[in-house]
């Protein structure tokens, strides 16, 4: 059964983010930049393109609150 909700316009970087952390479920920054090759300022801009999207999700470390990791909604299968 095929809805007609509008697909969400993601930017070719956040597609390729997104793929990426299908791939590992849990990914800090620098291990999507290890991963894609793309420079830090591209892949906040598409994290946060991603968050309100509602494709992932932010935790913070709760040893070190400067961390951050982004992990892969299951909710929001495409």
């Amino acid at each position: 059964m095929e809805t007609n909700l509008p697909a969400p316009r993601l930017s070719n970087s956040s597609k390729y983010i997104l793929r990426v952390l299908k791939e590992f479920k849990v990914a800090t920054i620098e291990k999507i930049k290890l991963e894609t090759g793309l420079s830090r300022r591209g892949i906040m801009y598409s994290l946060r393109e991603l968050r309100e999207s509602g494709f992932i999700f932010v935790q913070v470390c709760l040893n070190d609150s400067r961390r951050r990791f982004y992990c892969y909604s299951l909710q929001n299968n495409i």
